[in-house]
């Protein structure tokens, strides 16, 4: 993969040093990963995808062609174990009407989703939300859309992918998108932002009301 990023940056005509500022790491972590030393991690490849239309097959495989030809607003976040579904529709909830994530995730069949959303070839998901904040730019921004699947626990985390998640905050409830990794302090979890300007987060586990893997993002462009 290393020598698929070198291709992928002389094609954007970029530096080292442009594409790692881009990419939020550092010039010798880039370096590295082009010269098979380091492994491109996931939040990266997301870039690629989402900001530069790199083809997810190609980045992988290195078959097919370098950049998507067509490229979609909708970006799918799927597991080798995942299987797609030909066409679904997807309630999209309001967090304002639904009084947050917990009582969603308790029983949303009781729920009245404000919208469906119809698209073909994605993994099975539970619903969908709008995205607030800038922690996760410039994979997603505010206003962006994500497609979610509800978790019962932790315990079924893939650690390194990005989840939904309700946390209580003495006694507030703070929803947000987030990689979820394993945290050095015991009995906490580490909620890691895409935005390099937002710092890495131990928090509780216990203190994690809801959760659900995150399975797809739609970009909401404005029109002008």
């Amino acid at each position: 993969m290393g020598q698929r990023l070198k291709l992928i940056r002389k094609a954007l005509g970029l530096t080292q040093e442009q594409l790692a500022q881009r990419l939020g790491v550092g010039k010798t972590a880039l370096s590295m990963v082009e010269t098979g030393k380091a492994r491109l991690s996931n939040r990266n490849k997301n870039i690629l995808v989402q900001e530069f239309n790199v083809s997810p097959e190609w980045l992988e495989t290195g078959e097919g062609e370098m950049f998507n030809a067509d490229p979609s607003l909708v970006k799918a976040f799927s597991l080798k174990t995942d299987n797609s579904l030909p066409m679904q529709s997807v309630p999209l909830y309001s967090i304002e009407g639904t009084a947050g994530l917990v009582p969603l995730f308790a029983d949303r069949m009781s729920v009245e989703p404000i919208n469906f959303i119809h698209i073909p070839n994605l993994p099975k998901c539970d619903g969908a939300i709008y995205v607030v904040g800038d922690s996760m730019y410039p994979l997603l921004k505010s206003g962006d859309i994500v497609l979610y699947k509800q978790l019962q626990s932790l315990d079924d985390v893939f650690w390194g992918d990005m989840y939904l998640l309700s946390i209580d905050i003495n006694g507030e409830e703070y929803i947000t998108v987030k990689y979820l990794q394993k945290s050095d302090i015991n009995g906490c979890v580490k909620l890691v932002s895409q935005n390099p300007h937002h710092a890495d987060k131990d928090v509780a586990a216990d203190k994690i009301r809801a959760i659900a893997l995150v399975k797809a993002s739609i970009r909401m462009n404005s029109i002008r």
